[in-house]
């Protein structure tokens, strides 16, 4: 039987540092490639065979996976705020980082994280994207507002970003300079193209069948949207990848980190690390879900009956987490729970 190499790859934006080393630790090669997709190609022609390889995840991590996954026997991505406290070291260097890659999934110590299918990561980018046209919109729109209050105008604040309105606002309002209603019109048009452009991008997500029937299931949780639906669909990926509704939580970002030590144990307040865009979009879900889901109203007027309307949020969102969760796994939609009776 052929022994395995294993290669630990440092990436970088133009380059690409490398190790191999045998089962036994020893180093058969070292050296540096360009990050393009020829000099990979010809890397991957003179390679040891067969090989295991890890690689940091990173901005670029993707693409380079996709391209070197068939090739090898497994490939690895290694979670970067889990590998800073296995590699801490006097001394860094790509060439050593590339190395410690090697020895850790060498020896099976590799802190690995999900990685999701290249059909799934391009429907999240588009997501994402949407998330980014969304804020800029909303820049845009207190633009307009900060634009009216520099020079004393008076508006409907409700009726501001209608179409109707706002145009006769220009041609009413009095003692503003002309530039100021240039800059009023160009900042009207950049939100109707960001609209446009974020409708179009839902659109798109819309009409995928290969997360349609999923979103559809999720969206039968009274209290979830399609974007929530989306978001939660696009960033969890497999649900299968967690053992417990507490491992989901704790991944959307949703509870304090803890800290036991001699028997002790702190809470402290809520964990940086999480998904941002998960915790994002359960947070503003779970602001309005108790609004449509009778479940939801009456967890959020307990907890809120303790005087802090955060924490009352928080265990909305928690929950939402849990239905999702379910929802996701059992492939069903959801079936709200008849209110037990009491004796």
């Amino acid at each position: 039987m052929e022994s395995i190499h294993y290669i630990g790859l440092d990436v970088h934006k133009k380059t690409i540092s490398y190790c191999i080393k045998t089962a036994s630790g020893k180093v058969v090669q070292e050296g540096n490639i360009r990050t393009e997709r020829k000099a990979l190609r010809h890397w991957l022609a003179e390679l040891p065979r067969p090989w295991m390889g890890a690689l940091e995840a990173t901005i670029f991590t993707g693409w380079i996976y996709d391209f070197l996954k068939p090739h090898s026997l497994e490939l690895k991505v290694a979670h970067p705020e889990m590998l800073k406290a296995i590699t801490a070291a006097k001394k860094k260097s790509d060439r050593t980082d590339a190395e410690k890659l090697a020895d850790l999934l060498r020896v099976n110590l590799l802190p690995e994280c999900t990685m999701m299918s290249e059909e799934l990561r391009e429907l999240r980018r588009i997501l994402r994207y949407r998330d980014l046209v969304v804020r800029t919109a909303s820049q845009m729109k207190n633009k307009i507002s900060g634009l009216l209050m520099e020079v004393g105008a008076t508006y409907d604040k409700q009726r501001l970003h209608g179409h109707k309105y706002f145009k006769e606002l220009l041609e009413r309002v009095e003692d503003v300079p002309d530039s100021v209603k240039d800059l009023l019109r160009l900042s009207r048009s950049n939100l109707e193209l960001f609209t446009a452009v974020q409708k179009r991008l839902i659109a798109t997500l819309r009409e995928q069948p290969l997360i349609r029937e999923r979103v559809a299931r999720l969206m039968s949780i009274p209290g979830v949207g399609e974007i929530t639906a989306l978001t939660w669909a696009l960033e969890i990926g497999d649900p299968a990848r967690f053992s417990s509704a507490r491992n989901a939580i704790s991944y959307c970002g949703l509870c304090s980190a803890q800290r036991e030590s001699a028997g002790k144990e702190q809470r402290g307040p809520i964990s940086k690390k999480r998904n941002k865009h998960l915790q994002t979009k359960l947070i503003e879900a779970a602001k309005l879900a108790p609004h449509w889901n009778s479940q939801l109203a009456a967890l959020h007027e307990k907890e809120l009956a303790r005087g802090n309307r955060n924490r009352a949020t928080l265990a909305v969102a928690r929950k939402l987490v849990e239905y999702l969760l379910a929802v996701d796994r059992r492939e069903t939609p959801f079936v709200e729970e008849a209110p037990q009776e009491v004796a």
